[in-house]
C-alpha cells in the first residue's frame, strides 16, 4: 500500500488549501482508493423524495455515474462528522436536518468507507456547492438500482436498501439498569435516573453496536425510551434524542405497554432489562431483550 498525493492541477476543491486527508490510497494490485484516512458519505432519506443521490462530474473516480455525496476524512475525524462535513461541502445538506440512523463501514484493511444512513427531520433543496456534481436529485429508492452507479455504491445499495424500513427503539428499564451495580442509588434515586439519562443522552450520539440489537452492518442510532417510575420521575427531559415515560403505575406494566405500542408501529424493539418476567413479556410482545449490567456497561454509567 502507498499513498498518492494529488497531481499537480488536478480539479478539486475551491475552498482553502488542500486537507492531509486528500489523497490517493493505492493498493499493491493498484486499486487506487480516495482518503489517505478513509472516506465517509451520506445517505439522506427523506419519507416523500426518496435518497439524495449526486451524478458524479466526468473527471472524477468513476465519473458520470451516480452515488452518495461524500468523501475523503480529516486525520482523526469521527465518520459520522465526515459525512456531514462532505455532504454540507457537496450538496448544501444542513446537519441540523439529518438524524442518523445507521452506520455501515466497509474496511479493507488498508482504507475503509464509512456509510451513514440518515433520516432528513426538515425537508431541504440540495444546493451543488463545489464543482465534482453534475446534478443532485432526490431518487425513489425503487428507482436507485436503474441508475449508472458507482460501482461502491452499488454494491452497498444491495445491503441497506432493505434496511430502510428498520427503525430501532431501545426501551430502557430505568430502575433496573439503575439497580444492577450497588453503588448506592437507592440513597438519591433521582439523582442516579439523571445520571442513567445523561449517560443514554451521550450514547445516543456515539450510537449502538449492530450485535446488541441483533442486527446487522456496524453501528445504530436508536431511538432511547427511558421508563421512569416512583421518585426518578420528578427528573427533568435530558437534552438531545432520549424520550422519557413517566409510570404512573407500576413501571414493568408501562414498560410492556410502550414496548407494544412500539413493535405496533413497525419499530425494532430491544428492552434493557434484566427482569425475567418483564423479559419474557418483552420477547412475547415481539422485541428483543439485553441484560441490565450489559447495556449500564455500554453506557458508561
Amino acid at each position: 500500500m502507498s499513498i498518492e498525493q494529488p497531481a499537480p492541477g488536478e480539479p478539486r476543491r475551491p475552498q482553502g488549501p488542500r486537507d492531509p486527508g486528500d489523497a490517493w490510497v493505492v493498493a499493491e494490485t493498484g486499486e487506487r482508493y480516495w482518503g489517505r484516512f478513509g472516506a465517509a458519505g451520506l445517505l439522506a432519506v427523506d419519507p416523500e423524495r426518496g435518497i439524495l443521490l449526486q451524478h458524479r462530474v466526468t473527471w472524477s473516480h468513476f465519473g458520470d455515474t451516480w452515488a452518495l455525496p461524500g468523501g475523503a476524512r480529516h486525520e482523526h475525524e469521527p465518520a459520522l462528522d465526515a459525512a456531514l462535513r462532505e455532504s454540507a461541502e457537496e450538496a448544501g445538506v444542513p446537519a441540523s436536518s439529518i438524524r442518523p440512523r445507521l452506520m455501515s463501514v466497509l474496511d479493507l484493511g488498508i482504507w475503509s468507507y464509512a456509510t451513514i444512513v440518515g433520516d432528513v427531520t426538515a425537508p431541504f433543496e440540495p444546493v451543488i456547492s463545489d464543482p465534482e456534481s453534475h446534478e443532485l436529485a432526490w431518487v425513489a429508492p425503487d428507482d436507485v438500482a436503474g441508475l449508472p452507479l458507482h460501482p461502491g455504491f452499488a454494491e452497498s445499495w444491495q445491503r441497506l436498501r432493505p434496511l430502510l424500513d428498520v427503525r430501532p427503539s431501545v426501551v430502557v428499564d430505568a430502575a433496573n439498569v439503575m439497580g444492577s451495580v450497588p453503588d448506592g442509588w437507592w440513597k438519591d434515586r433521582a439523582g442516579a435516573a439523571a445520571r442513567l439519562l445523561d449517560a443514554a443522552a451521550a450514547a445516543s450520539v456515539r450510537g449502538f453496536p449492530a450485535s446488541l440489537l441483533g442486527l446487522p452492518e456496524d453501528t445504530w442510532y436508536p431511538e432511547l425510551v427511558v421508563v421512569l417510575e416512583g421518585q426518578a420521575r420528578s427528573v427533568p427531559d435530558p437534552a438531545g434524542s432520549v424520550s422519557v415515560v413517566r409510570a404512573e403505575g407500576l413501571g414493568d406494566d408501562t414498560i410492556a405497554a410502550v414496548t407494544q405500542q412500539l413493535v405496533a408501529g413497525g419499530r425494532t424493539v430491544t428492552v434493557a432489562t434484566s427482569d425475567r418476567e418483564l423479559a419474557d413479556r418483552s420477547r412475547s410482545a415481539g422485541a428483543s431483550v439485553v441484560g441490565a449490567g450489559q447495556f449500564r456497561e455500554l453506557l458508561g454509567y
